[in-house]
């Protein structure tokens, strides 16, 4: 209030303490009948609002709208302080005989576009310029008709709004919040365009990282199919289809894993790198950089998907029916051979610390994967939140590739694991997140070295 008072003074102060006495005696008008218009009126009439819809043919729709409101002809929603459009736009010409009585009233625009618009006049800027003398407010849109009936509890609950009128769209902002809603200011009717894009966009942030997850599935499901299926049929004559559906898979996605998580961390490598070289870090990064650096949290997502399915996977091997037979298989050769006791004591030691360091790595993306959650990460401050993902992020980077090196063990200096020529998948995995690792340690040593 002090700053209305200060900007605005006095009669701006009062208007605003008038709409806010009056805010629930206001008369809500509704222009159409669609579902979308249905839900709306069934939201207003549960918060108390008095609710008239306007329709060319009232009889055919009074059934569809709650009691309380007021089904009757188009002209009879004149009477409402606030109207919401709810109607196509290629149809607002025929709202046009309506423009006398909805002068100096404020129409909500619903509406959204067919395609994603890049520029050209929006549809809430077009019924602006149809209706001159009311002041347009774009929102709602991106609420759906299934929200608005089962409150904002079971939806999304930010509304976005703008408008070139204050005094209009702090009205709807005030309806929004006695709907239960939060209403997000926009700025100005010229973001309305950005507004009625958003609900046609398919996960925007998620294509490159969904791109690089399949991309390098598919790179290596191929590559360890060429070690386990190929190179034992080429060289033995053996069949080893069986092992596609679950044995290939499931050393397919820690490979993907480890590397998706090296690379939520190599952009920041590179842009500290960037900042070191260029002395300063108030110069703008590449785009490709830019781009890279917003989308850590899909990557690490994607990452986060991989290992837990892998966890998954493991522990479907013993169920498989060739993990049984070449259980017995072994069993039977060990009684020929006439040996009582298999034991190796390196790999027992190895496989107690594969699968320690694996499940301590799954435990802190997980935590990371939690964190990154709008609704946990508005409970920490920012030096928390940087401890999560930054510095127990490395911790997951670094027993993940500790987990890769103890599956490896020796098997790196054995010619007989260079199928091909090829060497094994998991001295390809490790190539990245060592050199993210390395290349973190030689950035601290270089700030360290410039502060000293």
């Amino acid at each position: 209030l002090e700053d209305i008072l200060i900007t605005g003074g006095q009669k701006d102060a009062d208007n605003l303490f008038t709409f806010s006495r009056n805010c629930y005696a206001l008369v809500i008008g509704i222009l159409g009948t669609g579902d979308f218009s249905r839900s709306l009126a069934r939201r207003l009439v549960a918060c108390g609002c008095r609710v008239v819809v306007g329709s060319r043919t009232p009889s055919r729709f009074v059934a569809l709208f709650p009691e309380e409101a007021e089904v009757t002809h188009m002209e009879a929603a004149n009477q409402a302080d606030l109207v919401f459009v709810a109607v196509y736009p290629e149809h607002y010409s025929t709202l046009v005989h309506l423009k006398p009585a909805l002068a100096g009233k404020a129409l909500v625009d619903v509406s959204n576009g067919l395609q994603i618009k890049q520029e050209g006049p929006s549809n809430a800027q077009q019924l602006a310029d149809l209706f001159p003398e009311s002041s347009v407010v774009k929102g709602f849109n991106t609420t759906s008709a299934w929200t608005l009936q089962a409150g904002p509890r079971d939806g999304s609950r930010q509304v976005l709004l703008c408008s070139d009128d204050q005094m209009a769209k702090s009205s709807v902002m005030q309806l929004c919040r006695r709907m239960g809603f939060i209403p997000v200011d926009m700025g100005l009717l010229s973001s309305s365009l950005e507004i009625e894009n958003l609900p046609l966009y398919l996960f925007p942030s998620w294509r490159t990282p969904i791109i690089c997850t399949l991309a390098l599935f598919i790179f290596f499901y191929l590559y360890n199919s060429v070690h386990e299926v190929l190179h034992p049929y080429i060289t033995g004559g053996k069949n080893k289809l069986y092992k596609l559906p679950i044995e290939i898979v499931n050393v397919t996605f820690p490979s993907v894993a480890l590397v998706m998580l090296a690379l939520v961390y190599l952009p920041g490598v590179i842009a500290a790198f960037l900042q070191l070289w260029r002395g300063t870090k108030y110069t703008r990064f590449p785009d490709w950089l830019d781009h890279w650096l917003t989308r850590r949290k899909q990557f690490g997502l994607c990452s986060f998907l991989c290992a837990a399915l892998h966890a998954v996977y493991s522990l479907c091997l013993p169920m498989r029916k060739s993990a049984r037979f070449q259980l017995l298989n072994k069993a039977f050769e060990q009684v020929k051979a006439g040996n009582a006791d298999s034991w190796v004591e390196a790999d027992v030691w190895r496989m107690e610390l594969y699968l320690s360091v694996g499940i301590m790595a799954l435990g802190l993306l997980s935590l990371l994967a939690v964190t990154s959650l709008p609704s946990v990460a508005n409970t920490v401050n920012w030096r928390e939140f940087t401890f999560i993902q930054s510095t127990l992020g490395y911790c997951a980077l670094f027993m993940g590739t500790l987990h890769t090196l103890i599956f490896g063990w020796d098997r790196a200096f054995l010619a007989a694991q260079y199928h091909f020529g090829l060497p094994p998948t998991f001295l390809l995995v490790l190539i990245l997140p060592l050199t993210v690792l390395l290349s973190r340690l030689k950035c601290r040593y270089l700030i360290m070295h410039q502060i000293m």
